[in-house]
């Protein structure tokens, strides 16, 4: 682990990125609107029969163009493969950044042309294969090539789990793409959520010695505020699959190399309440002849429908994934874990 003298250094170096980040982001933001608008890739609102309740609730959001998660994941690794491309640090979370986002660019652009299941795009048996097979090839890595094979619990120290370590980084990264999937609903709601997230694992990062790695988180939460400032409501644009599945899975990725998983867990709860509350929603109709939970899944959409602005669900939620983002980190600085590079 590096020394706390050189941390002033890799301080600067995380600035200057994610203020850099921000500004391109915000520069270029006119041309990617100018091109969703020009190429008619607007929101299709799902068909009110099978989610009436969401439908009439997000009707004025028809046509707002999606994809606006490029502005993120592009901005974020150009300037990680011009500036602090490491093969150490930084080549894993890059590779599942742009590989998921691109899966992601695919299902967007399918869903607004009105292709496939149900003319939505890719269907969940299709889309959690193809993360699954990314997330396996990330996990063999880590286990072969780096010979990680030990999850770190706060508190209790690292355990060793051999082979199981390669399922556990599937479910990990698989559940992250999801759940913040299924958080995407409301303008800036995951947006925020994520900003707060990378910013904790950039001093996650940092304090563990990994500065390439909490550069490449601060770049990342630079744009992510670029993406912020245009998607709170109105939102110009909508983050899309090709940003919230690409930052869930990254974000993944960035918790096994810190060794923080369990943090991370505490960290994203907002996102697996989401997550769950849309299975918990699915097995009901599917289990109990139709019957639902929840107004409409997932819960965000719940609350919507019994009467929360939009802006008050976003805003509750960000408070509440700053309280966890905060214990989270204190419990990810109590030990990162040895087994760290």
């Amino acid at each position: 682990m590096e020394t706390f003298s050189l941390i002033p250094n890799d301080l600067i170096r995380m600035f200057w990125l994610a203020v850099a980040s921000f500004i391109i982001a915000v520069i270029w933001t006119p041309l990617l609107t100018n091109f969703l608008y020009r190429n008619k890739l607007g929101k299709t609102i799902r068909d009110s029969k099978d989610a009436p309740i969401m439908a009439k609730l997000h009707e004025k959001k028809a046509g707002t163009p999606t994809m606006g998660g490029l502005l993120i994941w592009v901005t974020a690794a150009v300037l990680t493969v011009i500036f602090n491309l490491s093969r150490q640090a930084t080549w894993l979370p890059l590779f599942s950044l742009v590989a998921t986002g691109i899966v992601g660019a695919v299902d967007d652009i399918l869903n607004v042309r009105g292709i496939g299941e149900k003319g939505g795009g890719l269907s969940l048996k299709q889309k959690l294969p193809i993360y699954a097979l990314i997330a396996l090839a990330g996990s063999i890595w880590f286990y072969q090539k780096l010979d990680w094979n030990s999850i770190h619990i706060p508190h209790f120290g690292d355990y060793t789990i051999g082979a199981w370590y390669i399922p556990l980084f599937v479910i990990v990264l698989v559940w992250m793409a999801f759940s913040s999937n299924e958080t995407d609903g409301l303008d800036g709601l995951a947006g925020g959520i994520f900003a707060l997230a990378y910013c904790a694992f950039a001093i996650i990062a940092l304090v563990h010695g990994q500065a390439g790695l909490a550069v490449f988180c601060a770049t990342i939460m630079g744009a992510l505020l670029a993406f912020l400032w245009f998607n709170i409501p109105p939102a110009r644009f909508f983050m899309g699959d090709t940003g919230s599945m690409a930052l869930g899975m990254t974000l993944g990725v960035v918790a096994f190399l810190t060794n923080s998983v369990v943090p991370l867990l505490l960290i994203t709860l907002v996102f697996s309440i989401e997550g769950l509350s849309f299975i918990i929603q699915f097995l009901s109709k599917k289990l109990r002849n139709g019957k639902k939970v929840f107004l409409s899944s997932p819960i965000h959409h719940h609350l919507e429908a019994i009467g929360w602005p939009e802006y008050k669900i976003t805003m509750r939620f960000w408070v509440l994934s700053a309280v966890l983002t905060v214990a989270g980190l204190a419990l990810a600085l109590v030990g990162g874990g040895t087994n760290l590079r």
